[in-house]
C-alpha cells in the first residue's frame, strides 16, 4: 500500500482505497437514487440534465459515451437523438447502477442503441477517436485522479467532439449561508429518512465542497487538451455546465 492518501469527503484515505468507498455509497444508496435526487433537487436535477443535452448537439448517427452514467437520465433523453444509425455507451464504475440503469431504460423503451459497461473513468476501455461526444453528470467529483480521467475522455473523443461536465460547482455569496445549512444539516436527514442512509449523503454534501471549483476545472480541462473551453452556472453556480471540444 502507498504512502500517497485523497480526499473521500473531508476525510483523508489511502489513494487506491477511494473508488472501493465510492462504490461502497452507491451500492448503498442505488435503489433510492432516481428519488433522492428529485428530492434534494426538489426536481431541478431533470431540468439541468435537459439543458446538458440541449447544449451537446448531439446528430443522428453519433456515438456517445454517458460517463457516471448511473441510472440512465442522459442516455434516455440522448438516445433519441443519435436515432438507430448511432449508439450510446452508458458507463459507470458500480455495478448496481448499471442494473438499475438498464431496468429505468428498458421500462421507458429504450433499447437496441444502447450498450453497458463497467469502467473506471480514469482507465477507459474504449479505442482512441472514438466518440463524437462524452458527457459525465454528477460524477467527476467521485473520481479519484480527475486529471487522469480527463485525459483519458480526451483520448477517446474524435477530433471535433465535445465533453460536457455536469457537476456540483461552487454558489454565489448570497445562497453560501442557506445552501451550506441545507447541505449538512437537512440532506443527511434527508438521505437517512428516505434511503436510510445518512452517512452517504452526508459524504455527497462534502465530495462537493472538495470539488474543483468552477475555473479551476476549466483549467483542468485546458491542460487535458480541451479548446475553446467554457462553463454555465445553473441556479446561481449550486451546478455548472463545463464543456471543451477536440480540435
Amino acid at each position: 500500500m502507498s504512502d500517497k492518501t485523497t480526499h473521500f469527503g473531508f476525510k483523508q484515505v489511502p489513494v487506491e482505497e477511494k473508488a472501493g468507498r465510492v462504490r461502497e455509497v452507491f451500492d448503498s444508496v442505488a435503489g433510492n437514487y432516481d428519488i433522492m435526487n428529485d428530492v434534494m433537487s426538489f426536481g431541478i436535477h431533470r431540468i439541468w440534465k435537459r439543458i446538458v443535452v440541449d447544449m451537446a448537439s448531439i446528430r443522428p448517427g453519433q456515438q456517445v459515451l454517458d460517463l457516471a452514467g448511473g441510472t440512465g437520465d442522459l442516455t434516455r433523453l440522448m438516445a433519441a437523438r443519435v436515432g438507430k444509425q448511432g449508439s450510446i455507451v452508458l458507463s459507470d464504475i458500480n455495478a448496481a447502477m448499471i442494473r438499475n440503469g438498464r431496468s429505468r431504460l428498458l421500462d421507458h423503451g429504450v433499447a437496441g442503441n444502447v450498450g453497458f459497461v463497467q469502467a473506471n473513468a480514469e482507465q477507459l476501455p474504449f479505442a482512441d477517436n472514438h466518440f463524437d461526444c462524452i458527457t459525465i453528470a454528477f460524477g467527476l467529483r467521485n473520481v479519484t485522479d480527475k486529471q487522469a480521467a480527463l485525459d483519458a475522455m480526451y483520448r477517446c473523443l474524435k477530433p471535433g467532439g465535445r465533453l460536457l461536465i455536469l457537476e456540483f460547482s461552487r454558489p454565489v455569496r448570497m445562497l453560501k449561508p442557506a445552501y451550506d445549512f441545507y447541505s449538512f444539516n437537512i440532506l443527511p436527514r434527508l438521505g437517512g429518512w428516505i434511503a436510510r442512509d445518512a452517512d452517504s449523503y452526508r459524504y455527497l454534501a462534502e465530495s462537493i465542497r472538495m470539488h474543483p471549483d468552477q475555473q479551476t476545472l476549466k483549467g483542468m480541462m485546458e491542460t487535458a487538451g480541451f479548446e475553446d473551453c467554457d462553463y454555465h452556472n445553473l441556479s446561481g453556480g449550486i451546478v455548472a455546465i463545463h464543456r471543451g471540444y477536440k480540435f
